[in-house]
């Protein structure tokens, strides 16, 4: 099956499943959903030298993406057989060295293809 396609996956994510924390979230769908916002971060980020109040703007994106950023992540856990609730190694990132060694984990595992089948958190999204 063909991968989803940049504007599927945003609209996926953004407003199919913005706040669902159950299924599963192929590769496809997490990192263009990662690519959108980062695009979207650095657009704001450079007119907030030219207006300065769109400071505020990117506040009020950062705080509408965070649930689907979140939910995105716990299903894309679940895609590759995994709890969701590794989620909460983030929390390791405010402890210098071990967050880069869970960024590059998060990383290894987000990159790694669909559990195949189905398991416990639903049907593949690729068949």
């Amino acid at each position: 099956m063909k991968s989803m396609g940049f504007a599927d996956a945003v609209k996926s994510v953004v407003v199919e499943n913005y706040a669902n924390f159950k299924g599963r979230a192929r590769r496809s769908e997490y990192w263009y959903f990662v690519l959108f916002n980062a695009l979207l971060n650095l657009v704001l980020f450079g007119l907030t030298f030219v207006v300065p109040e769109v400071a505020y703007l990117s506040m009020l994106v950062g705080l509408v993406l965070l649930i689907p950023g979140l939910a995105v992540v716990v299903r894309r856990f679940h895609d590759i057989g995994k709890s969701g609730w590794n989620y909460a190694w983030v929390l390791l990132a405010v402890i210098p060295i071990a967050g880069l060694v869970v960024a590059i984990l998060f990383l290894i595992w987000f990159c790694r293809d669909s559990q195949p089948g189905e398991n416990k958190w639903g049907a593949n999204p690729k068949e």
